[in-house]
């Protein structure tokens, strides 16, 4: 059988783990630097929502970023930014900013949540090749109302941010590892299948309900990363908060039974080249890594100004 036809297993599955981020943020890392490198190219998720301002107030306070992509995706709430070269706005319910760093760039982020109090977003981390590493940096806001939604005769949604589906092409362009971004949601008793290049890392990641991201419905074919070895019950389906790591192949297909699911089906390009990363700088060498550190203590770190 040809990769091309494959449609992909499960390699891993695992929980997202609560932890403090920014000046006492709570929220749960789906993976970073303990999973390297595993999904290259991207570097970390982590799930921010809470319904209680006292998780999120004290924000991401102005802190630098160097090599790689930030990609916030808010649901709900609002999140206020700033950066060091005179920007401002707000990212709200719907909308997605990709930040390309790039050389260098200092910003903040400080959720501030919706009436309610309540906040739900991910932030996501992808990796730069070394050629693109010293660019200049870039933003690409995308609002609500300009990302397309796909419905297809099952009534599953799609939200294609980046990528194409069925010919219909997300706003966000130019990024560097051909990403593919979707926010997809499946009713109860359906099927979604959706092909994908072969040599692109897969993951998805259950943001509410749960499905059977495995077609086999197996929970003994793949490695549950961080589970008690003694569970001999493992879930065949999977639930919010739960990644789902593919192996290799060139379409996936999810299933769901007497719930409806919703994920994020995240896919791009491996760079396959090392990893310098101290906090919120990735470099390719330890001397990059200095090189940068030094620059921001000299005042000399934000390139073009």
């Amino acid at each position: 059988m040809s990769e091309q036809t494959i449609v992909r297993a499960i390699k891993k599955v695992w929980k997202s783990q609560p932890t403090i981020e920014g000046a006492g943020v709570h929220l749960k890392r789906v993976f970073g630097f303990q999973e390297l490198p595993l999904l290259d190219p991207f570097l970390l998720l982590d799930d921010f929502r809470s319904e209680n301002p006292r998780d999120y107030k004290a924000g991401f306070p102005w802190h630098p970023h160097r090599g790689i992509e930030t990609i916030t995706y808010v649901l709900d709430g609002d999140v206020e930014h700033g950066d060091s070269l005179g920007n401002r706005g707000m990212i709200s319910a719907g909308d997605i900013q990709w930040m390309t760093a790039g050389s260098g760039i200092i910003h903040q982020e400080m959720p501030q949540g919706n009436r309610k109090g309540e906040m739900l977003g991910f932030q996501l981390w992808a990796n730069l090749p070394a050629k693109s590493k010293m660019m200049a940096p870039r933003y690409q806001e995308i609002k609500r109302n300009d990302i397309p939604v796909l419905t297809t005769p099952d009534g599953i949604k799609i939200r294609i941010v980046c990528g194409t589906v069925d010919s219909i092409s997300g706003p966000v362009k130019d990024v560097m590892s051909e990403p593919e971004f979707l926010d997809v949601e499946i009713p109860a008793g359906k099927a979604f299948t959706h092909s994908i290049d072969a040599s692109h890392t897969v993951f998805a990641y259950v943001i509410d309900g749960r499905g059977y991201f495995d077609p086999k419905r197996s929970p003994f074919s793949h490695e549950a990363y961080g589970d008690n070895y003694f569970d001999m019950e493992p879930p065949c389906a999977c639930e919010n908060g739960t990644l789902v790591l593919y192996g290799p192949g060139a379409k996936v297909n999810i299933i769901t039974d007497t719930e409806s699911v919703r994920f994020l089906l995240i896919s791009g390009k491996p760079l396959q080249e090392p990893i310098a990363w101290y906090g919120p700088i990735v470099m390719n060498s330890q001397e990059e890594l200095k090189n940068a550190f030094q620059e921001l203590q000299a005042g000399t770190f934000i390139k073009g100004e």
